[in-house]
């Protein structure tokens, strides 16, 4: 079952390593936090209509941190790495996450630092940076500081997610989510972006896939993954979203695998294996399933 499990998170990161290339080659250009709203608040409101339910008490601010967190600023961090970026290197610069991940849950979970944890998010780290260091291409500054920041992000989110346990299905918590940081994302684009130039038919299937595949879909097997799998082994499954997006490079855009880079990506999957094999061994204080059928 635990592999099933994997194997059904393991979508999501590699649907996400198809943002870069949707997002170059399909929206607009220079509106980061406005095409993050539109793939965050429609998938949210999507999934409130299938789950209509709102936060009581306490979860009101909870979920809008997380939503802060796992969609507002990861998402326009993303936005502007992938605008600044080539889309394996932006995909690539994210790989921090799970080393963040495994110091972030030992003071918030009350979860031991695994040597083998922390072995394979390095292991991953040094794999994704052959894949960039192989293509030969120098990094933008501001694209690289907004990738790691919206790694630090993300990763804080994953923490928060396992340790908080809202009393609502997986359905109706990933709407919650999508919805608040969607409309933080809505307040933010108001004030520091232009309005948007008339969308043609390409820009719209792109915020169209972005949206239900790339957010709503997605995010609902990343929830669930979290709730059933400790989050330093989900978090090492995120290495598949820049092995993903580099594939798509070389197939899609013709960009070439260098011998560098495909040791980089035997390098990922070793890195997904070993944190696999770590995550076996769960604490104790933490419950198997974490988010509960509604009450």
């Amino acid at each position: 079952m635990r592999h099933l499990d994997i194997g059904i998170t393991a979508i999501a990161p590699l649907v996400w390593g198809s943002t870069y290339y949707v997002t170059t080659e399909f929206l607009p250009a220079g509106y980061p936090v406005t095409m993050a709203a539109l793939r965050a608040l429609p998938a949210g409101l999507l999934l409130l209509v299938l789950a209509p339910r709102l936060p009581k008490g306490n979860w009101w601010l909870r979920i809008f941190i997380l939503g802060a967190l796992n969609f507002t600023l990861f998402w326009v961090f993303l936005f502007i790495a992938a605008y600044r970026l080539p889309g394996g290197v932006a995909a690539t610069v994210g790989a921090v996450q799970p080393l963040i991940v495994v110091f972030l849950a030992a003071p918030l979970l009350g979860t031991a630092i695994r040597a083998a944890s922390a072995l394979a998010a390095l292991i991953g780290i040094l794999g994704v940076g052959l894949l960039v260091l192989g293509s030969g291409i120098s990094l933008d500054p501001i694209g690289l500081i907004a990738g790691i920041c919206g790694a630090a992000s993300m990763a804080a989110g994953t923490v928060l997610t396992r340790k908080w346990q809202p009393p609502v299905s997986l359905l109706t918590f990933t709407a919650w989510q999508l919805t608040a940081g969607g409309l933080l994302l809505v307040l933010l684009a108001v004030f520091i972006e232009p309005p948007l130039p008339p969308l043609d038919a390409r820009n719209l299937s792109g915020i169209f896939y972005l949206a239900l595949i790339g957010a709503a879909l997605t995010y609902i097997l990343w929830f669930r993954g979290i709730s059933r799998i400790e989050p330093d082994a989900v978090s090492v499954l995120g290495f598949l979203s820049p092995l993903s997006a580099v594939l798509i490079g070389w197939t899609l855009l013709g960009q070439a695998l260098t011998q560098m880079q495909i040791t980089g990506a035997v390098l990922v999957f070793a890195a997904i294996w070993l944190g696999q094999r770590a995550g076996r061994v769960r604490p104790p204080n933490l419950p198997k399933h974490p988010i509960r059928n509604p009450v």
